[in-house]
């Protein structure tokens, strides 16, 4: 048995705002009360501390199969763990690619092996993720597949994502869309703009983004099928989301803490951790994105963790692999929100929690009695620095290197285990 003591609870789906002690037993939770005392029960001390439903990434690349130098499975669940993610959907831009039941199978033979964070696999939408033939979806969702994506690309063909959409819907399976036309990015590596002119990078269009958010959504429409448009980037992209939601469509959207705090201004250095796909936009689409995590067209917040070695990055800024390893840093970024005033505390919590819960149509986490016990302890107050030498994931890309956050996670408990603690 584990008894947690002292903590404030806070669960936003369950209207939640309280302080309790909280007993765990054979992985559930089984008493909520001002006070509990339980003989020979392991007892972690939480006075003063956040305890909230454990946080859930939607977009995580862990590189197994094919580039474990980068991460494996095993790295990539410690890391989530350290973020405070209870669970991670990963995506299938491996080498090979999920694309088939068997791909699908070994990656949740890999995670049951790892016997940490609960992993769900995202599978491709085409063989090959070639835009060409359809995967088999039906039977990868019966090996654990969640969703499926060409993240790292769009299917660009429109008739072949309808007949996608059509087969997903058939078997509700959600699409994520990662936006791009690629006959408009081209071998572009920055937002297009003054700064792209400036520095003498190649530019990438916002409208590269937005003309794929329209498409997808349009599509979604003509099918049914059940969209989530990927890493949102840009105000323009926000226009349409707005609207599809106003017309009650099935349609989701997410963003990542860089979107929320990088610019294309900052690509003066040329530090290759902050080339990222879709680019970093400028300061008014970060404004407009932080509008929207508070309003609600925006869904969740995931990390799009994206880990590369030292090679793919230090190099000049055109060749450099483009992503973030962000599992780590996450959540302090949105907690560091929370003390700024730019959300709330709740909001926070259901972004990235109760929220990609929905967006994916599994059971959300929550701290109701009887529930698996699958929570987050976050102390709101502590300051820490961002050190990528001391991360769980074998990456160190991070733009947010030497960056002070205020709210830091503490704890992260799956099934009634403590993966990591700091208490």
């Amino acid at each position: 048995m584990l008894l947690i003591k002292g903590a404030r609870l806070v669960d936003p789906s369950h209207h939640i705002d309280k302080k309790a002690d909280i007993l765990i037993d054979r992985g559930k939770i089984v008493e909520i009360k001002g006070s509990i005392n339980v003989r020979g029960a392991e007892v972690l001390s939480a006075t003063n501390l956040i305890l909230c439903p454990g946080f859930i990434d939607i977009h995580t690349h862990l590189r197994e199969p094919g580039e474990e130098f980068k991460e494996t499975i095993e790295s990539g669940c410690r890391a989530a763990a350290a973020g405070g993610f209870t669970a991670i959907a990963c995506m299938p831009n491996t080498i090979p690619p999920n694309d088939n039941p068997s791909t699908t199978r070994f990656i949740m033979e890999r995670a049951r092996m790892a016997n940490g964070v609960k992993v769900m696999p995202v599978g491709a939408i085409t063989v090959e993720q070639k835009g060409e033939k359809l995967c088999e979806y039906f039977s990868m969702k019966q090996e654990g597949m969640v969703a499926i994506s060409e993240d790292g690309k769009s299917v660009m063909n429109s008739g072949i994502l309808r007949r996608a959409m059509e087969y997903a819907a058939t078997h509700d399976i959600l699409v994520i869309s990662h936006c791009e036309d690629h006959n408009l990015s081209g071998k572009g590596v920055m937002n297009e703009g003054i700064f792209s002119t400036r520095f003498g990078l190649r530019p990438v269009p916002v409208q590269s983004e937005e003309i794929i958010v329209f498409r997808d959504i349009a599509v979604s429409s003509l099918t049914g099928c059940r969209l989530h448009i990927a890493h949102v980037s840009a105000a323009d992209s926000l226009f349409h989301i707005r609207r599809a939601k106003k017309k009650k469509m099935r349609v989701t959207a997410e963003t990542t803490p860089h979107y929320l705090y990088l610019s294309d201004d900052m690509l003066s250095t040329y530090d290759t951790n902050l080339k990222v796909n879709p680019p970093l936009r400028s300061r008014s689409d970060v404004q407009a994105l932080r509008k929207a995590i508070k309003d609600g067209t925006i869904d969740c917040i995931a990390s799009d963790h994206a880990p590369h070695s030292p090679a793919e990055k230090e190099v000049e800024f055109d060749i450099a692999k483009p992503g973030i390893a962000g599992l780590e840093t996450s959540a302090g970024l949105i907690m560091n929100l929370v003390n700024d005033g730019v959300i709330s505390l709740k909001r926070a919590i259901h972004l990235m929690s109760t929220g990609p819960a929905k967006v994916l149509g599994i059971s959300p986490n929550s701290l109701t009695v009887g529930q698996e016990a699958n929570i987050t302890i976050i102390d709101l107050r502590k300051e820490w620095v961002v050190d990528p030498s001391k991360f769980f994931s074998k990456a160190r890309n991070t733009p947010f290197a030497g960056y002070k956050l205020r709210g830091r996670v503490l704890a992260t408990i799956v099934s009634g285990r403590v993966l990591y603690s700091e208490l």
